[in-house]
């Protein structure tokens, strides 16, 4: 397995790697009941049980009339019926919204646009556009509604009801697991004595939930010695698709990451990533029982550059392992500042958006080591190698992770 950190991946591509090397992975199919989709990938597309409406429906309260007026009434339908046809001209019945429209009505009238005589006969005037929705209209039947790889979400669910469903056909949710390296972390208490508090662990699962992993368990600290870090590795691609490990993606002396990789078979999706903060990440392929591969992504142990790892290796690759669309381009927003490059590398600037969703504006506090920037940020200015932004440019935006609902 080759290790050449000194020829670090672009950043685009490895977001693409990363992507493609999860959609390779991606396999099976799960079929749950329509309630618990929410959250889910499509496996198979959603298509039409029946013609969307299946029948005519009314979409007032008044009358459905046949032949020209006065009409005498001889009936009422409400939703939920089958009514009989109108068979004779002059004749109307009353119709509640959503009931279907009987065989051989001609038109519909508003309750509020007739009158009742007292003959009981009605009275009143069409509208020149039918008032009632017409079988098909939304979806002929078979017609594919929505493709594989949709988010599932309520207004999914409301599509797949009305069509019929009980059930969806799903993307297993990937699984994924949290390792804490490094012996200089305190899991309780404040800083001190040469030793810091682990952010990470806390924070890690809600980023991978909001790339849409269900985590199956964070363990940590890991104690640095080869074994120990075989041995957690092991443990936790037991039960997960990929495996996220914080700190330890160099070859310092307490470094146990790249050799425990190479015992396991492993080979690197990605290693190092031309990207500032944040360098010093990987994407590994780690043989799996039974033939399909599990992952392990190497986190810098910097908070922001861990964060940095995430939506640049794990958000893709999980979008892959779901069955999910991978966006082809970022969107694009105002620089409300200038922002500087970073030579051949590409540079992820912490910025906040304006009320609009259209501006950003470069955060403070933003060093490798530092959250506060994080916390007040929507996501990163995107700063292509080679490139200085100006105040007022248009560029690309990478959004943080959110989950179903979230606004940023």
């Amino acid at each position: 397995m080759s290790a050449d950190v000194n020829s670090p991946v672009g950043w685009e591509q490895a977001r693409q790697l990363a992507y493609q090397a999860g959609l390779a992975a991606c396999a099976g199919v799960e079929r749950i009941p329509l309630a618990a989709g929410d959250g889910r990938t499509l496996a198979e597309p959603l298509r039409a049980l029946t013609a969307l409406p299946a029948f005519p429906t009314s979409s007032i309260d008044g009358w459905a009339v046949r032949g020209d007026g006065p009409w005498r009434p001889v009936g009422r339908v409400l939703a939920g019926s089958t009514p009989p046809p109108l068979t004779e001209d002059g004749t109307c019945v009353e119709i509640a919204t959503g009931a279907m429209v009987p065989d051989g009505a001609a038109a519909l009238i508003r309750v509020e646009e007739s009158a009742t005589g007292a003959d009981g006969l009605v009275t009143g005037v069409p509208r020149p556009a039918p008032e009632w929705r017409l079988p098909g209209e939304e979806a002929a039947e078979g017609e594919e509604l929505l493709p594989a790889g949709t988010p599932v979400d309520p207004a999914v669910i409301g599509v797949a009801a009305t069509c019929g469903y009980e059930t969806l056909a799903v993307r297993p949710e990937p699984r994924a697991a949290l390792l804490v390296f490094g012996d200089e972390l305190l899991t309780a208490g404040p800083p001190g004595a040469g030793r810091v508090r682990d952010s990470l662990g806390p924070q890690v699962p809600g980023w991978l939930r909001r790339c849409g992993a269900t985590i199956t368990s964070v363990d940590g600290p890991v104690q640095d010695t080869l074994d120990a870090h075989l041995t957690a590795i092991r443990s936790a691609l037991a039960t997960a698709d990929l495996v996220c490990t914080t700190g330890g993606t160099m070859h310092g002396p307490v470094d146990h990451l790249h050799p425990s990789l190479t015992e396991l078979g492993a080979d690197y999706v990605v290693n190092t990533v031309g990207v500032r903060p944040g360098f010093p990440m990987l994407l590994a392929r780690v043989p799996g029982p039974d033939g399909r591969p599990r992952f392990l992504a190497g986190l810098p142990g910097n908070p922001q550059s861990a964060v940095i790892a995430l939506v640049s290796l794990v958000a893709p690759l999980l979008a892959g392992l779901s069955g999910r669309p991978f966006p082809a381009e970022l969107p694009q927003v105002e620089a409300a500042t200038p922002v500087g490059g970073r030579g051949r590398d590409t540079h992820l600037a912490l910025a906040a958006l304006d009320p609009t969703g259209r501006v950003a504006t470069p955060v403070g506090h933003v060093g490798s080591a530092m959250l506060r920037g994080l916390a007040n940020a929507h996501g990163f200015i995107v700063v292509r190698p080679g490139v200085k932004v100006a105040a007022g440019d248009s560029v690309p935006f990478l959004p943080l992770p959110l989950l179903p609902g979230e606004r940023a």
